[in-house]
């Protein structure tokens, strides 16, 4: 390549540089102004979760409520009452949370389930109110 080349090449880049900085301040080739618009973006609120604890006859009541104040941070008396609506009613729901933050807890829950050799069982369910196709599979913590 000659000087000559290689000059035209070196000064390409700014003038190229130039245009693209005069397009971002909505200027166009010419030098004339021109309307810029930005598109807005509707927010959605994230989808929210139940998080249940099913009942079993082999988890102690006891550990069940260890759960709940340790995972949940729920107090003494309501870890109780939480714990005997999972023994009497089949399930009971801890809270509700963004995704996220639901299958945390529901994975927590399985791990220190496993963990002490018990074979308690946390499920999400959508929230009233929510989009009804959303993902409620079951089991949390293994991976999925």
């Amino acid at each position: 390549m000659d000087v000559w080349s290689q000059f035209a090449a070196a000064s390409a880049g700014p003038r190229n540089a130039r245009d693209a900085a005069d397009r971002l301040n909505g200027r166009d080739s010419s030098g004339e102004a021109q309307l810029l618009t930005r598109r807005r973006t509707a927010l959605k609120r994230p989808s929210m979760y139940r998080v249940l604890v099913l009942n079993d006859d082999y988890t102690p009541m006891e550990f069940v409520v260890w759960i709940l104040e340790a995972v949940f941070y729920k107090p003494h008396e309501e870890a109780v009452r939480l714990m005997l609506d999972v023994h009497n009613k089949g399930k009971g729901c801890c809270g509700v949370y963004a995704h996220d933050t639901a299958r945390t807890k529901a994975a927590q829950v399985h791990e220190l389930a496993q963990r002490h050799e018990h074979p308690l069982e946390c499920r999400l369910e959508v929230a009233e109110g929510e989009d009804e196709g959303a993902d409620d599979s079951g089991r949390q913590g293994d991976g999925a």
